[in-house]
């Protein structure tokens, strides 16, 4: 039995309408009999088993094969006097009737509208009993909306074919928005733009302008077996946007690839590369990836704003005690400071964000970055390009002749870029870089790991900083929330204190009924001292340094998560899925 089903069963055991006074509602079993091949027999060995083990009488119809979920989810739409529509006939539905309900909103709350007749919209949803859905369609629609029930599964069919029958509408209806503000640079006339290609130069134009405008930070083709999908990742989060037939994958495919200037005949290898477009005065910069697979080639789109204004670190979401310290440690004239975490948390924001602040002329500051995310007058900035063997390393070895005070490495992935940035380090200059670790201790275990010497890292490095991008609760629609027993356990506190409110996400059309608008960081810094320093030279595990920071006063990532989730800048469920596997 499906998740809708049993909530169905249970929330119609707790909310079925009184009785009429004048006639007994009809026992669910007897509208069973009625309806389908449920046998006499059937049901009264049913109703014993109830009697014995206890449960609800339709829970055990299912898990007994005696009836199928759809015939129990319509026999209790019957009893409680809910319409039930068994074929949603997803042909039949106007597309027109979606244009104000979000994909994902449609998908998350499985509402399908069917009709509007007398100003009245009839949807079907999986879940009659949530009231909210009832009002939120009538604020998105601006109609009285009536609910009929049906099940998830033909809910989702539907939705996806119709949303994929409206989405294929998506070039007519942007055309004249990107004949107005959409500048596309790079080779657009390779491709001939005959009838036949140009609707796929403006389908791709479409999808480009789409992700730039919804602020997304990937973009994602995805190819399936009848289908391929394209999603962005708006906030750290994959949303679905289109989804096509999937005979237009491989010129769509193609095209992307010229204008990466990628080999479009080799579809077998994986490849990079990168397009450069200007949208509305705005210079954005997409790296591309493709990898072959067994229904085509997966397309990834990274968008950099190359004109994009580096933030403050008190801006980005660092409590005034961490600024401070981070301030004392990158006007030290020489060490390394590291910034740890995933893909996508935030690390070269956070550097580039150290750098404005010791940019000036007196300083000689150069960068190795791949890639190039923040253009910063004043800086020297190399990008990275393996083509002609241009690595952190080579690069780093050339920065030591140019007499630089402060260097910038994107990222140490192996002992020679390590070693020669701590060799930097301790002949004078100030080094950040980054690593690919989960917290803070792990940073200078990983460095052992890659085969730097121990006593090597404790002399160099000064300070780690260990970073996660969470979800901001949005403003407009946030309201207050109660915390749980378990929500209470899981923060690790044992009440709210008086001056701060919980918030839960709720949803409006400004936040695309996500709940969520914005990013900010949550972090933990381990100050290197002589303790510290000392477990390292032991080549100490990442455990025994990080009791020992927070003996020291450390914050975890998940103690800096609760302060924001205590002062309302998001919510416990945000927390918990962006900090799960910390401690």
């Amino acid at each position: 039995m499906n998740d809708s089903t049993r909530l169905i069963i249970t929330r119609a055991a707790a909310s079925a309408p009184p009785p009429a006074p004048s006639k007994e509602p009809e026992k669910i079993g007897q509208i069973l009999l009625k309806h389908t091949s449920l046998t006499q027999e059937q049901l009264d060995e049913a109703l014993r088993i109830q009697k014995a083990e206890g449960g609800l009488l339709g829970e055990i119809l299912v898990r007994r094969n005696m009836i199928v979920p759809h015939e129990l989810m319509r026999a209790l739409c019957t009893q409680l006097s809910i319409s039930f529509v068994e074929d949603l006939k997803p042909n039949d539905i106007d597309i027109s009737l979606i244009k104000d309900i979000p994909i994902n909103y449609a998908k998350t709350k499985e509402v399908m509208p069917l009709a509007l007749e007398n100003g009245v919209l009839r949807v079907a949803v999986s879940d009659p009993f949530n009231e909210s859905i009832q009002e939120d369609l009538q604020v998105l629609t601006g109609h009285t909306v009536a609910l009929s029930v049906s099940t998830s599964m033909r809910i989702q069919e539907a939705i996806n074919r119709v949303y994929e029958r409206s989405s294929s509408n998506i070039v007519e209806k942007l055309e004249e928005s990107f004949e107005e503000t959409y500048d596309l640079e790079g080779p657009m006339d390779i491709l001939e733009a005959t009838e036949d290609d140009a609707p796929v130069i403006k389908f791709v134009n479409s999808i480009l302008f789409g992700a730039v405008k919804e602020k997304a930070s990937d973009i994602h083709i995805e190819p399936f077996e009848k289908d391929f999908v394209v999603r962005f990742r708006v906030d750290g989060v994959l949303k679905d946007k289109i989804r096509q037939p999937k005979r237009a994958h491989a010129a769509i495919a193609s095209r992307i690839k010229v204008m990466g200037q990628l080999d479009i005949a080799e579809k077998r290898l994986p490849q990079d590369g990168r397009i450069k477009i200007k949208m509305a005065g705005k210079d954005v910069d997409l790296r591309l990836s493709t990898v072959p697979t067994n229904f085509g080639e997966r397309i990834v789109m990274r968008i950099l704003e190359q004109a994009s204004t580096v933030l403050e670190l008190e801006q980005l979401g660092f409590s005034a005690r961490s600024c401070s310290m981070i301030e004392k440690l990158i006007f030290r004239k020489y060490g390394i400071i590291l910034v740890t975490g995933p893909t996508g948390s935030g690390k070269s924001t956070t550097l580039s964000a150290c750098l404005v602040k010791l940019n000036n002329p007196e300083r000689n500051i150069m960068t190795v970055e791949d890639p190039i995310e923040y253009q910063i007058p004043g800086i020297n900035q190399v990008q990275v390009n393996t083509k002609i063997e241009l690595t952190f390393a080579r690069a780093l070895r050339a920065f030591l002749r140019q007499n630089p005070d402060i260097i910038m490495v994107g990222e140490i992935r192996d002992k020679e870029t390590a070693e020669i940035a701590i060799n930097a380090s301790l002949t004078g200059h100030l080094v950040l870089s980054t690593l690919h670790t989960n917290d803070a201790a792990g940073a200078a275990t990983r460095l052992i790991d890659m085969g730097v010497e121990p006593f090597l890292v404790a002399s160099s490095v000064l300070g780690i900083i260990a970073q996660r991008l969470i979800r901001k609760v949005c403003v407009k629609c946030r309201e207050p929330h109660t915390l749980s027993d378990f929500e209470m356990q899981e923060l690790g506190i044992t009440a709210v204190p008086a001056d701060s409110t919980v918030f839960r996400a709720v949803g409006c059309p400004s936040c695309s009924h996500t709940g969520y608008s914005g990013r900010t960081v949550i972090h933990e810094l381990l100050m290197i001292d002589d303790a510290i320093r000392s477990l390292i030279i032991r080549n100490s595990d990442s455990n025994s340094i990080k009791k020992k920071a927070i003996e020291s006063g450390m914050l975890t990532l998940r103690e800096d998560g609760v302060i924001k989730v205590l002062c309302g800048f998001t919510t416990v469920d945000e927390l918990m899925r962006a900090t799960h596997a910390e401690s």
